[in-house]
C-alpha cells in the first residue's frame, strides 16, 4: 500500500458538526471510512490555520484515494485534498531516469 497525506478545511456546516458531535467522534468516522474502503488510517490531527484537519493514512491505490476524494468534497461539508507521498528510494529512483524535456520557448 502507499502512504497519502490528507488534509481537509472544513465549511461553516462541518464545523458547526464537529462543534456538536466533537472530535473523537469525527476521527472514527474518518477511521471507518479509510477501513470501509481498505485503507489504514495512521493518524490524524486537527489543527487551525490553513487546514482544519490534516493525517496520514496508507492506501491500496490511486483510484481508491481519488474516490474517496470525489465523494468527501462532494459533500461540500469539508474540502480535503489527499496528496501521494515518495519515498526517499522512490526519489532516488526518479533521479536516475533519463526524462527528455525541451522548456518552453527553447
Amino acid at each position: 500500500m502507499a502512504k497519502y497525506m490528507f488534509k481537509g478545511k472544513y465549511a461553516a456546516e462541518g464545523v458547526r458538526g464537529l462543534l456538536k458531535d466533537g472530535g473523537s467522534s469525527r476521527i472514527q468516522h474518518i477511521s471507518k471510512l479509510f477501513s470501509d474502503h481498505g485503507c489504514t488510517l495512521e493518524l490524524a490531527y486537527f489543527a487551525y490555520g490553513e487546514d482544519d484537519v490534516v493525517g496520514f493514512a496508507d492506501m491500496p491505490d490511486t483510484t481508491t484515494a481519488t474516490a474517496m476524494s470525489l465523494a468527501v468534497n462532494a459533500s461540500g461539508v469539508v474540502k480535503v485534498s489527499i496528496i501521494p507521498l515518495i519515498t526517499p528510494e522512490e526519489i532516488d529512483a526518479a533521479s536516475k531516469m533519463a526524462v527528455n524535456y525541451k522548456p518552453a520557448g527553447s
